[in-house]
């Protein structure tokens, strides 16, 4: 697979998943159904068509290059969804606007205490533009290709939260943590009889990564399909963690054992250790455990090229290569840069630091380059010297979570 050009494995994907879509339509659905797959805003209310359809329950729609490359902030209308649970009625980007919402607060705390949407909108605000990211997004570039939905590289996207910090939302309860409290746990609502969803992440995220109670996104109410009235954010890790419909939440003193916590949303690493990432074979399997591997919690280096798109015909002698870098913004990105001779050397493209820490590092490659076929390579470092892998295959798992190896994208210049 790492041989095929981008475009063509495009192409493969969108045929796979119509295909076989509509063959298992046919005998749950009936054959009506089968004729045709739904398209995105047919799924979600106010999504746009172009985004591709990996799965129409529970929800899960893949944006594009294209459409990433073409705003700052990713729109309600193409960021990715990637839901793992369906509450009825909320497949819009529309508000779900449900008075009285409450989220409760307990475990490991002095005061537990519930608080409701409407007493979250009184509190001080706080925006932060982050990067959100399926831990699956990618997962179509390792070989063999790991179970899970078929993820290229619109799993992503940009966007402006606002809302309460959990740290401003404790001290304005007067609430006091007890020492033994290590794990954030929460817990989706089950309205409308939805499955449980559980995660949790390390207490110390809620320092450094402006954990927050989100109401909003892009200046307007939190939509229903991403989570709204309220999902907890915490800015740099990977979206899983981020669990939207928040109805409770405690102060553990471990992580959660439940099915979304592990075996799911896992990598495996040394025992006792988080870092590095331990490598499994490709196509083996694992058993993963709360010892043998770690959560996907904080997002890894990557960066990707939006321009030219794979496959494009670009004119004129000087050709702008322009993308994206970002990390878990525990540190900066310090260099970003493009190879077109399949890695033997690499140039430094000039970086664009506007969107935060939590962000993209908008990049440019100015090249001077005679007509022909090319491949451009891109790779990521930052300040404590994390950058992507040649190959990423190495870090093959067989949920196929993390990919961050380097992209590679064909175009012309004519």
């Amino acid at each position: 697979m790492k041989d095929k050009n981008l475009e063509q494995l495009e192409m493969d994907r969108r045929t796979f998943l119509k295909t076989t879509a509509a063959a298992g339509a046919v005998g749950l659905m009936g054959s009506s159904f089968a004729q045709q797959q739904p398209t995105a805003d047919q799924v979600v209310r106010g999504k746009n068509p172009k985004l591709v359809v990996l799965s129409p329950r529970p929800v899960v729609l893949e944006s594009t290059l294209e459409l990433l490359g073409s705003e700052r902030i990713t729109s309600k209308a193409n960021l990715f969804v990637r839901n793992n649970i369906d509450l009825p009625g909320l497949n819009t980007t529309e508000p779900n606007v449900q008075p009285g919402w409450e989220v409760e607060f307990s475990g490991l705390i002095d005061k537990p205490f519930k608080v409701t949407v409407e007493e979250l909108s009184r509190l001080p605000q706080t925006e932060v533009t982050t990067v959100l990211q399926c831990s699956g997004n990618g997962r179509s570039f390792f070989n063999p290709r790991p179970s899970g939905n078929p993820w290229t590289y619109g799993g992503v996207g940009q966007v402006t939260w606002r809302g309460v910090l959990l740290k401003t939302l404790l001290e304005a309860k007067g609430v006091n943590l007890d020492p033994k409290a290590r794990f954030i746990t929460m817990n989706a609502s089950t309205q409308g009889g939805a499955a449980p969803y559980e995660k949790s992440f390390p207490i110390s995220v809620m320092e450094y990564s402006s954990a927050m109670l989100a109401l909003g996104m892009n200046g307007e109410p939190l939509p229903a399909v991403h989570g709204g009235p309220v999902r907890l954010v915490a800015a740099g890790t990977f979206g899983t963690a981020n669990v939207k419909w928040i109805a409770k939440v405690e102060f553990t003193a471990s992580e959660s054992s439940g099915n979304e916590q592990v075996p799911r949303y896992r990598v495996p690493v040394l025992p006792g250790v988080n870092i590095p990432i331990l490598p499994t074979q490709p196509g083996s399997r694992y058993n993963y455990t709360l010892e043998n591997s770690r959560s996907n919690w904080m997002a890894n280096i990557n960066s990707f090229i939006l321009s030219p798109l794979p496959g494009a015909s670009v004119r004129g002698r000087r050709v702008d290569i322009r993308g994206v870098a970002w990390n878990d913004g525990l540190a900066p990105i310090e260099t970003i840069e493009v190879s077109l001779n399949g890695g033997t050397t690499w140039r430094k493209a000039l970086i664009e630091r506007d969107n935060g820490k939590y962000g993209w590092y908008h990049w440019v490659s100015p090249q001077l380059l005679a007509p022909g076929e090319y491949e451009a390579m891109v790779r990521a470092t930052d300040a404590v010297g994390r950058t992507q892998p040649l190959n990423g295959n190495v870090w093959w798992n067989e949920r196929g979570y993390e990919w961050n190896g380097i992209m590679r994208v064909k175009f012309t210049v004519t």
